[in-house]
């Protein structure tokens, strides 16, 4: 250090100044300006980015609460198409079940209606063969009771008196 003190020159400290300054002034014109240029392009970038970011936020909560609102929309009306489906299921069931019992006792009414014609012409078949069993014995009876001309002579005079008394 004392030897550049000791050889120090105004001469050369001027041109070293003058170029320094030359230096600096070349600098600013094709370098620092074009730098600095470039940092508040980047700086202004940045900026906007972050306004973008913002703005992208609360858009993003804007569309969450959208989103949130048309789930909760979406969840009421799937309730309501399940109760709807729900009652319609029990309505279905109700008539379902009114329809059987209809019909149900229609074929009640019917069976019945089936068994009393049944045991009238059961009925009727009996009587009529029971008529036709009644027939023949009296017939045979008849027989046997009319082989005789004095059986059929007292006969006839039974059933004559018993006519003129009535």
């Amino acid at each position: 250090m004392e030897k550049l003190i000791n050889e120090f020159s105004i001469g050369l400290f001027f041109w070293q100044f003058v170029l320094f300054i030359a230096l600096v002034l070349l600098l600013r014109k094709f370098a620092w300006k074009p730098i600095l240029d470039a940092v508040e392009k980047r700086e202004s970038g940045i900026e906007d980015a972050l306004k973008s970011a913002k703005n992208a936020k609360l858009e993003m909560e804007n569309l969450q609460a959208d989103n949130q609102k048309l789930l909760q929309e979406a969840r009421a009306e799937r309730e309501g198409m399940l109760k709807e489906a729900r009652d319609m299921k029990n309505n279905m069931i109700e008539s379902a079940k009114s329809e059987a019992q209809t019909q149900a006792n229609k074929m009640i009414v019917q069976a019945q209606a089936a068994i009393e014609s049944e045991k009238k012409a059961a009925l009727a078949e009996l009587k009529s063969q029971v008529a036709g069993i009644s027939l023949e014995i009296a017939e045979k009876v008849m027989r046997t009771e009319l082989s005789n001309n004095d059986k059929q002579l007292q006969l006839v005079e039974t059933m004559l008196a018993e006519k003129s008394l009535n």
